[in-house]
């Protein structure tokens, strides 16, 4: 990832390929932000007129380049637009600082060092600034040619353009002997970098991934990072009958995997346990996807990458509190072992379910999933999902849904999720969803009303999660995948969301804040 440092060095004399500065957008045109003082006096104060010379607005994310003054050592200004001009005496929106650092790492592709002089009125401003460029600066071409002709610093890997990803960011204002301008730039390098690696999880192609795989990686960071972990094999779900990760497996030649992440802190009062869904492929089985639908379902994995990241985030931090991952992985193809509709797989919990279509499958390994974190007892369950279309059609492509069996609890983990970054919103488990789900034959069926399939879904698993235990449900079908053009520091394909949301609720658990 892009090397980070504080800087207290002055603008005019830092080498570097670029500065970075930010542009608001005011009433009367762009105005310059703060931080970017001294670049505005070398233009002899008219450097906001010069943008819009250019074309430029202030708008969020965009980008505009002009040369740099005379006597700068580095010899390009970027300008980013940071949106509109908060109101006086207010600072500018994290959000908008950690999308516009993220837009201008991107610009920036094949630069050795860049300096950012955006504002950075306090240490956590530090934390955002540094988030969005690491973010922004991914790129994953492992599997291009031209990833092994454009190496850029220390083996980084190029990007979609041939070009490595930005080598060093200085953040210019920062104080790099406060305590907490540190702390928040380590913060945000423990989160990036383990939600890029969620990303090139979910990027990887599925014959690189298959749930042994993915099982090998998590025991891999497992070790590296001082954290328990356990992994179920097909033995040992059939033996513990674990029949919804067996049954959705059953179809492939890659053997389903449960694999159990414990990380523990010895001041924690509290207690955790995240579930992600991890299909490494989803044909939909029996019930086979359509054409057009089946191009990017490497992506149905995207749930345990985040809980797996989020796990191995909050152990690299060191946060005081107890947190389980819990990875349910198998891959849904059709074959002549495959579940078929109408199939009947008693679960891990002991109910039954019927089966009435292959493609709702995540929901059955989930159910395995969390009845098994529900054995710990732990003061609350988070599962994440890229779980129903449905969701999409409600919320659209950049927004996840959080649905529980508390109010409280679902509205803290909404504002978790705001504050990170991540849009969501709250949705609700009406109670007269759940007869559709009613079977003749068994004590629930796979599928309900049609209307509101989401909701549906959420209430399937509200069915397996243990008596009196907290629980929310984070349907993130949208903004998982990203099949765009890439904006702010979110890239094309995988984009490792809901890992923020985790880590949040984590510190908050262990803040003794969670509601």
């Amino acid at each position: 990832m892009t090397a980070l440092t504080l800087s207290t060095a002055a603008a005019p004399g830092l080498r570097a390929d670029a500065i970075v500065i930010g542009v608001a957008k005011g009433a009367g045109g762009p105005s310059v932000a703060p931080g970017a003082e001294a670049v505005d006096k070398a233009y002899d104060g008219r450097l906001a007129a010069v943008l819009e010379t250019l074309g430029a607005s202030g708008a969020e994310g965009e980008v505009t380049k002009l040369p740099a003054p005379s006597g700068f050592k580095a010899p390009v200004v970027v300008a980013v637009g940071l949106g509109a001009e908060p109101e006086k005496d207010a600072g500018f929106d994290p959000e908008a600082l950690r999308r516009a650092a993220g837009a201008a790492a991107r610009a920036l592709a094949g630069a050795k060092k860049a300096a950012f002089a955006l504002p950075l009125a306090e240490a956590a401003d530090a934390g955002v600034v540094a988030e969005g460029l690491l973010l922004g600066a991914y790129s994953f071409d492992a599997y291009k040619a031209s990833a092994k002709e454009a190496k850029g610093a220390k083996g980084a890997k190029a990007n979609g353009n041939g070009k490595a990803p930005l080598a060093e960011a200085a953040l210019l204002g920062g104080k790099p002997r406060d305590k907490a301008y540190k702390a928040a730039i380590e913060r945000a390098t423990a989160v990036a970098e383990e939600l890029n690696r969620a990303r090139d999880l979910v990027n990887t192609p599925p014959n690189d991934l298959d749930p042994e795989a993915f099982a090998a990686v998590a025991q891999a960071a497992a070790k590296e990072h001082g954290i328990k972990v356990q992994v179920l094999d097909e033995k040992a779900l059939v033996k513990g009958g674990y029949g919804g990760i067996l049954g959705v497996g059953a179809g492939s030649a890659s053997g389903p995997r449960l694999v159990k992440l414990s990380y523990t802190s010895p001041k924690a009062k509290k207690s955790l346990a995240f579930v992600g869904k991890g299909i490494t492929y989803d044909s939909g089985g029996i019930s086979l996807k359509p054409a057009g639908h089946n191009e990017t379902m490497k992506c149905d994995m995207a749930g345990a990458a985040a809980v797996f990241a989020a796990v191995v985030a909050a152990a690299r931090l060191g946060l005081e509190v107890n947190v389980t991952g819990w990875l349910a992985l198998a891959e849904n193809m059709p074959s002549g072992s495959a579940t078929r509709p109408g199939d009947v797989l008693r679960m891990y919990s002991g109910k039954t379910v019927e089966v009435l279509n292959t493609d709702a499958e995540g929901r059955l390994v989930l159910a395995d999933a969390l009845w098994a974190a529900s054995q710990d007892e732990p003061d609350a369950i988070i599962d994440v999902a890229t779980l129903t279309g449905a969701m999409m059609l409600a919320l659209g492509s950049r927004t996840y849904g959080i649905m529980a069996n508390d109010d409280a609890f679902r509205s803290a983990v909404h504002e978790a999720a705001e504050e990170s970054g991540e849009p969501a919103w709250p949705m609700p488990l009406p109670e007269h969803l759940r007869k559709g789900m009613d079977s003749p034959t068994a004590d629930i069926a796979n599928m309900g009303e049609r209307m509101g399939g989401g909701l549906v879904a959420g209430l399937f698993l509200r069915e397996f999660v243990g008596e009196g235990i907290t629980w929310a449900h984070l349907d993130i079908a949208g903004p998982a995948f990203n099949e765009g053009g890439p904006f702010g520091y979110t890239p094309k394909g995988g984009t490792g969301t809901a890992v923020r949301t985790l880590v949040r609720v984590a510190e908050l658990a262990a803040a003794g804040e969670l509601g």
